[in-house]
């Protein structure tokens, strides 16, 4: 496949035009009154997955996808970099479904070209599950696109703007196709951050004028590269640690709270600055930690926190500050628990609202409206949205890496790209970022790094 063109920034639609087809109307709205080619009938049997990307995180989604109600759903086609991971994805996968996996030898492809083999496995209404490194998600979801094959997509989405504009061009293609597309923000399907969002938007704390989100935990430390090891691979196999693979911990980690934040505001930001570091050098090429202060255009702050350190205070977490009150969105992971409070106080004595039940779980959720869709035929395409927040999430990564004042404009016209022929990248290739004598990688210098 040829490497794709840089979209032209004059085809994407402006911060403000998204609005009007954020949340969870956005397939709706963009393909009202189009006339829709029908993917998959209703009813209509087993849908086949084809699992790209057999790490943790692929193999949980497929978990995910057969937890789902309704026809059955079967696992047929894997692709991977690495032949062990995959062997140990299937593994997993048997022995807690065997009855939903049918990956014969003939199925399982190995390489840089294999998530076209395995797509190509798949007839209209089935579904690929693109869960690799994010710097190939876009070239990815394009070709599943092109083949006219439904996509379930974990984040990130891309580690620069250009990948991100190429995505969000595959998904304007995926809008008139009538393909069903779901993104990894399962969060948007939680119940209870959808009722508590939901009592911001109609105006129970008042003006929403501050938000503040939290992912601040223990860290993922990145070994010396030992002697002799094919440097790309190593980087590949330690995907988190490295900015050109998955945006970086800011990037592919906070994104769900950003998104989550952005939601609430029912907007996205205009501008942002930040601080932050690398305090440990076991943290690959990253900072270990990011504080971000995004503006948006009514001149409304969105705080975000990011640290990933042994010893350290931790709470993963959203709140949102108004003109009458206050909402605390997640109070933890496990489960959100939101509330509203009758002011300012976050204290239990104050609350005036609480969700008050266990939320249902997300991950199964966003597969059983995915899957619902594709079995009715109903609209269903999170693409667009997943785009805009992974541009929201690069514009605080660029501005705390660079040490800049950056805006949300600057950020989608940057030509900046980590790779520039992703497309062509093999193992013979030269790494991306090489490792200094010490086998310690470089971090970015604020001031000095250029990202934008």
């Amino acid at each position: 496949m040829n490497t794709s063109k840089p979209v032209p920034t004059t085809s994407l639609p402006s911060r403000r035009e998204f609005l009007k087809l954020s949340g969870q109307a956005v397939a709706a709205s963009a393909l009202a009154g189009v006339a829709l080619p029908h993917c998959h009938a209703a009813g209509g049997g087993t849908t086949k997955l084809a699992l790209v990307g057999c790490g943790g995180r692929g193999t949980g989604a497929v978990a995910d996808a057969f937890a789902a109600k309704g026809d059955p759903v079967m696992l047929h086609a894997m692709a991977d970099l690495f032949e062990d991971r995959m062997d140990k994805s299937l593994t997993n996968l048997k022995t807690k479904f065997d009855e939903k996996v049918d990956v014969t030898p003939e199925r399982k492809f190995i390489g840089f070209d294999a998530y076209k083999k395995a797509i190509d496995t798949l007839s209209p209404g089935d579904v690929v599950v693109l869960t690799t490194q994010s710097a190939f998600r876009p070239m990815h979801f394009e070709y599943a696109v092109q083949k006219g094959v439904n996509v379930f997509m974990e984040k990130s989405f891309a580690p620069d703007a250009p990948g991100t504009r190429r995505l969000l061009a595959a998904a304007e293609l995926s809008e008139k196709k009538n393909l069903k597309v779901g993104c990894g923000f399962m969060w948007r399907h939680s119940k209870a951050r959808q009722e508590v969002i939901q009592r911001i938007h109609d105006g129970e704390i008042g003006d929403l004028h501050m938000l503040r989100i939290y992912r601040v935990h223990g860290p993922v430390h990145c070994p010396p590269v030992p002697k002799g090891a094919n440097e790309l691979a190593f980087q590949l196999q330690h995907r988190a640690l490295f900015n050109w693979l998955n945006g970086g911990f800011f990037v592919d980690w906070h994104c769900h709270n950003v998104d989550i934040a952005c939601w609430a505001k029912n907007d996205w930001p205009v501008s942002a600055q930040g601080f932050g570091s690398r305090a440990h050098k076991e943290a690959g090429n990253l900072f270990d930690h990011y504080s971000v202060e995004y503006t948006f255009a009514d001149g409304a702050k969105l705080f975000a926190f990011s640290r990933h350190m042994a010893g350290c205070w931790n709470t993963y977490s959203d709140y949102a500050h108004g003109s009458k009150a206050s909402a605390m969105i997640m109070s933890n992971l496990s489960d959100p628990d939101p509330c509203i409070y009758k002011d300012q106080r976050m204290n239990k004595d104050n609350v005036a609202w609480r969700y008050g039940q266990k939320d249902i779980n997300p991950y199964h959720a966003e597969w059983q409206a995915l899957l619902d869709a594709i079995r009715n035929d109903k609209p269903h395409n999170e693409a667009r949205r997943a785009g805009m927040a992974n541009f929201a999430a690069l514009l605080g990564r660029i501005a705390t890496h660079t040490g800049q004042m950056v805006t949300w404009d600057q950020v989608m016209k940057s030509e900046f790209q980590f790779v520039k022929d992703i497309d062509h990248l093999t193992l013979d290739s030269p790494a991306p970022i090489q490792a200094g004598p010490d086998g310690i990688y470089p971090a970015p210098i604020p001031g000095k790094t250029v990202e934008v």
